[in-house]
């Protein structure tokens, strides 16, 4: 198997060291070149294009945005966006993803080289996704096989049916690569009078913060980060924080929001399957489940439950996705009732509340 060609922009020489380790050391990508700045990597694409590229987001003579840009006009190319954890490149970078950026890795002030050591498997899973997504033709699946903990660690399985009947509905979402874009095209087509959203997006911690507060700026629906406690009101979404489990529970006949730490579950914190697993206890058949782009299983447990609880699940199709994998793999286990385009979302979403209102 071809091993997929990474480059790096990056005008720090430690974090370009450091990278260059990590991805060398994976059996499936190598660096064909590391750039301090993309004036210096446009050299090195004239003579091998890379199969993803992992950008930073401010250097020297020209920053990461434009050049993200000027690529995703002239030649797309999957792009890793490699952005330090403040609130100002937190925005930046989401910009970056709404520019076509298929993920992010992320790097402190201080401490890098430790830090990114530590940080291996996210940046691999991170190329890997990137290498899968749909920008240009997809190699074959490929998947890793380190052991990966399941809700159970965090809630055990859902026992018979849900609490009493109650009025409320609720929707659960997950999503990985991609799903930024495909959550901002789904929540701007919903009106205010929609039920509430309970979102699991896999994304490092600051930047879920930014993501609902640019979510809020185009929705018609009030996005924000989940803090814990909140009651799950109709036209609100809550977006799980990017270093919590977040769960649904019940309080008489309201829905309300709890956050947990604790470890990885199917490898991401937060995890879908811990948010579905939640909502198959507690919601039952007053919910609705949806698992969008993104690689891996996470979610396919747990969606899953969702529907032996009675809750009407659903799944993006692989024609819309950027990376078909979760949805995927919650067909394969028998957890989708139906696949749907990203089109699609909204009106059946609206449907369901107003069917049951």
């Amino acid at each position: 198997m071809n091993k997929i060609k990474v480059l790096i922009i990056d005008d720090s020489a430690v974090v370009r060291q450091v990278l260059t380790q990590i991805i060398n050391t994976h059996p499936k990508m190598e660096v064909c070149a590391a750039a301090q700045d993309p004036i210096f990597a446009v050299r090195y694409m004239e003579k091998q294009w890379p199969d993803v590229i992992i950008l930073d987001v401010e250097m020297p003579r020209m920053d990461g945005i434009t050049f993200l840009r000027k690529i995703m006009a002239e030649h797309p190319t999957p792009v890793v966006m490699c952005s330090s954890l403040t609130e100002k490149k937190a925005d930046t970078t989401l910009q970056a993803l709404s520019l076509g950026a298929v993920d992010i890795v992320t790097k402190p002030k201080l401490g890098i080289k430790g830090f990114l050591s530590e940080s291996a498997d996210e940046i691999t899973h991170a190329i890997l996704a990137a290498s899968q997504s749909k920008i240009r033709l997809c190699p074959p699946s490929m998947t890793e096989n380190a052991q990966k903990l399941t809700a159970d660690a965090i809630l055990s399985l859902p026992h018979g049916g849900a609490m009493a009947q109650t009025t409320e509905r609720i929707v659960a979402i997950g999503s990985s690569t991609g799903g930024t874009t495909a959550l901002e095209k789904i929540l701007t087509q919903l009106p205010r009078v929609s039920p509430g959203i309970v979102i699991v997006q896999h994304m490092p911690v600051t930047f879920t913060g930014a993501f609902a507060a640019r979510l809020n700026s185009l929705c018609e629906m009030e996005v924000v980060e989940a803090q814990g406690d909140e009651t799950i009101l109709p036209g609100h979404v809550y977006v799980a924080p990017g270093d919590k489990h977040l769960l649904v529970n019940r309080s008489g006949a309201l829905y309300k929001i709890e956050l947990k730490d604790g470890p990885l579950v199917s490898r991401h914190k937060p995890s879908v399957d811990v948010l579905f697993r939640s909502v198959a206890r507690y919601a039952g058949k007053n919910a609705m489940g949806i698992i969008l782009t993104g690689m891996g299983d996470d979610g396919a447990r747990g969606l899953k439950e969702m529907r032996d609880a009675g809750s009407i699940t659903l799944g993006e199709c692989e024609k819309s996705c950027i990376v078909y994998g979760m949805p995927k793999e919650a067909m394969k286990r028998g957890a989708v009732s139906k696949e749907l385009s990203l089109a699609q979302f909204p009106s059946a979403i609206l449907d369901y509340y107003h069917a049951h209102s």
